[in-house]
């Protein structure tokens, strides 16, 4: 496939229409992120971990009735992080965005959403009477923006990836006319860095240094090797059902639900590739597809479909990579950066 380059932001946001805002609480080590479109999408999702928590995904599958889509929620608090997606499906009703079958008082809007594990990472979880999560959801909507950092924010702000700090990234490419983004919060069982040495595994995926100094051209010094303890660190020990890595790839290819299954299926081996083992019976690993239909897919259709599916699970990949590249040492879990001398 020829060469691709990132978008302007190197962001899920370089697919035109699509806006992003997160939220997170630092003392409670939490957040949500919110994905938000211009105009509805099309949408399909590829669930393949064992421990998996949504809302609305059977209405995703192409066999169903629903065929627009009004935002999407990744957030953290297991069971509890559910809540920010009915919070943004509030917000959404009251600008009049949903559908409407008739003379009713509110539009109905569609949200899917997936949570995260991140009840034991070390923050505080003694929130009282009321979770955060329906705030968590409100103020990330209110915060909806092209423009966005990654890390520790949003659904990534407790995520843990093995046992060093997971967090949320992002990454975009542009190719014959067409984007593909992708938004990750990596929250693994698998480990993200190559027990060989300092390198991310996502690392030889990379477009520039968007994973720092380790993803030049050959002829960079080789990378500081971690010590046995600190390999030890790095992999983790497998906790069941304490683990997910929630994600979206979006294109401005116009694609019917059953390809936006496709390209959700494809872009899933994307995750495979930054992070070992991966779709583990401790991990609930989602991966979303979302069409703006900006732009026709061309001919043949299957083969544009298939080469925007590989670069779908590759900028996947380098979004999971740069999560952990850009997190910072919080809570119980160490930092990549830190480990590795970077």
């Amino acid at each position: 496939m020829d060469a691709a380059a990132t978008g302007p932001l190197n962001l899920i946001t370089d697919v035109e229409g699509i806006s992003v805002g997160n939220a997170e609480s630092l003392r409670i080590l939490t957040g949500t992120t919110v994905i938000v479109p211009d105009q509805p999408m099309v949408m399909a999702v590829d669930i393949r971990g064992g421990a998996p928590g949504s809302r609305e995904t059977p209405a995703l599958e192409a066999e169903n009735l629903v065929e627009e889509f009004h935002a999407i929620v990744l957030s953290g608090g297991s069971v509890f992080g559910l809540d920010a997606a009915s919070a943004v499906t509030t917000e959404l009703a009251r600008k009049g965005i949903g559908l409407a079958f008739g003379l009713q008082a509110w539009p109905c809007p569609v949200v899917p959403a997936s949570i995260l594990f991140d009840l034991m990472n070390g923050g505080d979880k003694t929130w009282g009477d009321e979770a955060p999560y329906h705030r968590l959801g409100r103020t990330a909507f209110a915060a909806l923006s092209k423009q966005f950092t990654l890390g520790n924010v949003g659904a990534g702000a407790g995520a843990i990836a093995g046992q060093i700090k997971g967090g949320l990234g992002s990454a975009s490419v542009q190719w014959s006319g067409f984007t593909v983004g992708a938004l990750v919060a990596v929250n693994s069982v698998g480990c993200c860095v190559r027990p060989d040495s300092a390198r991310l595994w996502a690392a030889d995926l990379a477009i520039g240094d968007e994973m720092g100094p380790q993803t030049r051209a050959a002829g960079l010094p080789p990378q500081p090797r971690f010590s046995g303890t600190k390999l030890e660190l790095m992999a983790g020990a497998a906790r069941p059902g304490v683990n997910t890595t929630i994600a979206v790839v979006a294109t401005d290819a116009k694609l019917s639900k059953p390809e936006a299954k496709r390209l959700a299926i494809m872009a899933a081996d994307g995750l495979a590739q930054a992070i070992r083992p991966m779709h583990t019976p401790f991990d609930g690993d989602t991966v979303f597809a979302a069409s703006t239909g900006r732009r026709p897919l061309t001919e043949p259709r299957a083969l544009t479909l298939a080469r925007l599916g590989s670069l779908a699970a590759a900028t996947l990949a380098r979004a999971a990579g740069r999560a952990v590249w850009e997190a910072r040492s919080v809570g119980v879990a160490p930092c990549y950066r830190e480990l590795a001398g970077l």
